[in-house]
């Protein structure tokens, strides 16, 4: 890849020693000749990534995901360094970016292309997602749900919930929810139901062409949206929700030796026999 010329970064300084690791790395930016940049708060001001060849976030998934829509518009690749819990997208450790990020500055790295799902409300809010967008009653209930896949019916959910899910977040709440691990160059979408009342609703794999209809049959205002482990929708939400892959993908730097079946072995203990 070309050597970068200027880097943002983005700190969540609630995290023990992140400022410490972004002026280390940002002093390394620096000596190499970049351009750098680092936001005042996080989520991130408007604009902020505008002209950058990069973006560097210290924190953890939950951090990186919250840059998402900016990174998206801009297409501005993110490299993450994870001082989070498991970090399946901010995998570089605190080791890791000390000692190899003069090389990534230079070019050593690759980029994974990322699908990323756009969510579309009746009213015109729209949002993206990295992960998931999750449906749930506002407090514990049942919820009844018709989805629908290019205007034709798939089913009506009785569940506790539906989570609809990229390929990057199938390791997240689609998991716990019994849904299938896809690898991260898969163009899909991954409907699971939260503990269906019928056993035999399972998860179902769209291709990239689907576009998703989602509309409740009972109570719609006692919904709520979760896109990305956050409420992005602020005012009640007006369905029907219309979810489909959306045109640009999310950019993620990697270590050029990256392989993603080694993360997913570590992070999720595969081979542990004391599990």
């Amino acid at each position: 890849m070309n050597p970068l010329k200027s880097i943002a970064f983005i700190v969540n300084r609630s995290k023990s020693g992140a400022e410490a690791i972004a002026a280390e790395l940002c002093g390394q930016a620096v000596s190499e000749g970049l351009e750098t940049r680092t936001a005042p708060h996080h989520p991130v001001p408007d604009g902020f990534l505008d002209e950058m060849d990069a973006c560097c976030v210290i924190g953890g998934d939950g951090t990186l995901l919250g840059v998402v829509s900016p990174a998206v518009r801009q297409q501005v690749p993110v490299l993450g360094v994870n001082l989070g819990k498991l970090g399946f997208m901010a995998s570089l450790s605190e080791e890791d970016a000390q000692s190899k990020f003069k090389t990534l500055l230079a070019g050593d790295y690759r980029i994974d292309r990322r699908t990323v799902l756009s969510c579309t409300a009746a009213s015109g809010d729209h949002a993206l997602a990295l992960n998931d967008i999750v449906i749930k009653h506002s407090s514990l209930g049942l919820v009844s749900i018709e989805v629908l896949s290019n205007r034709m019916e798939v089913n009506e959910y009785n569940c506790d919930g539906l989570i609809f899910s990229t390929p990057t977040g199938s390791t997240a709440y689609n998991l716990s929810a019994g849904g299938p691990i896809i690898h991260p160059a898969a163009q899909v979408i991954a409907l699971t139901p939260i503990c269906p009342h019928t056993l035999s609703n399972r998860s179902v794999i769209f291709d990239e062409h689907t576009h998703l209809t989602v509309i409740p049959r009972h109570n719609p205002d006692s919904l709520r949206i979760v896109i990305d482990g956050q409420r992005k929708f602020e005012s009640s939400v007006e369905f029907p929700l219309e979810i489909c892959v959306a045109e640009q993908q999310f950019l993620l730097i990697q270590q050029g030796d990256y392989a993603h079946f080694r993360l997913v072995r570590n992070k999720l203990l595969w081979g542990d026999s004391s599990i």
